[in-house]
């Protein structure tokens, strides 16, 4: 973990480099450039707030919200997660020169491409306060637990990746595990249907054992449940063992394929 620390601290201003490097390359030759980042999530949730409100008729208000902010207020985290679930797997994969023809510390890939979309998280959560105070919403001294589980959420999502990217490289069969669970996460986690209103015993234990929902759930309370994080220790203490336990499989798994990883690129 150490050695970690020092390669981050060392390579600190190759790593925003790179993070802007990946924002740029990612939409590389598209007239609009970046700006699809910001554009293709909107028209998700565009779909969705029609599909819900129009379509079902099932968009009813929330804690006295509009049904528009409750899902915008979840889903846009979900984005960023989404992105890391499958672009921080492949991570090393998108960046095979760093490992075989630069000496580069493999563990910061995953911290540079995590960042660069941290950037597009950043922008759509400046959408996403606008819509708020568009339906109604005020800052308040909820508001001050964001920037906590923004950097709960980052860490989370750059630990995943530096578990799973050296997996990913190693095997495409893992590769491909990690894309086909994206949408079975996605349904299960209270993203598009409010986990308050269960009442399963089993469902709501999977979803305190659930870091998705955790965060998600974090950013609709400090929108729109307005309810502060050590309300619910249960769900707070889950998440930190299952961050910690990420964080140390990560270390772990990094240790011992980062040798093998450029043989296999």
């Amino acid at each position: 973990m150490m050695e970690i620390v020092r390669d981050h601290w060392h390579y600190r201003r190759q790593i925003f480099k790179l993070a802007n490097t990946d924002l740029a390359k990612t939409y590389r030759g598209a007239a609009l450039g970046w700006a699809w980042a910001f554009i293709k999530p909107t028209i998700t949730v565009l779909v969705f707030l029609f599909a819900f409100t129009v379509g079902f008729r099932s968009g009813q208000p929330v804690n006295g919200y509009p049904y528009y902010v409750w899902l915008i207020t979840g889903i846009v985290p979900w984005f960023y997660m989404s992105d890391m679930l499958t672009g921080g797997a492949e991570a090393i994969r998108s960046y095979p020169y760093l490992v075989t023809k630069m000496k580069f510390p493999v563990s910061t890939i995953s911290t540079f491409v995590s960042l660069s979309k941290f950037y597009v998280h950043i922008l759509l959560l400046a959408l996403t306060v606008l819509i708020y105070f568009i339906g109604g919403g005020r800052l308040d001294l909820y508001s001050l637990q964001l920037p906590l589980y923004m950097i709960l959420m980052f860490v989370f999502s750059t630990a995943w990746s530096l578990l799973a990217a050296p997996l990913s490289a190693i095997s495409k069969d893992f590769s491909s595990l990690v894309k086909s669970v994206g949408t079975p996460i996605f349904w299960l986690s209270g993203i598009m249907w409010n986990p308050d209103t269960v009442d399963n015993k089993a469902v709501e234990i999977f979803l305190i054992l659930n870091p998705f929902t955790f965060l998600t759930s974090g950013y609709r309370d400090v929108f729109v449940n307005k309810r502060w994080f050590w309300e619910d220790p249960a769900a707070s203490i889950v998440f930190l063992v299952v961050l910690a336990l990420m964080v140390a499989l990560a270390v772990r798994t990094h240790n011992r394929l980062r040798r093998e990883i450029p043989d296999v690129l």
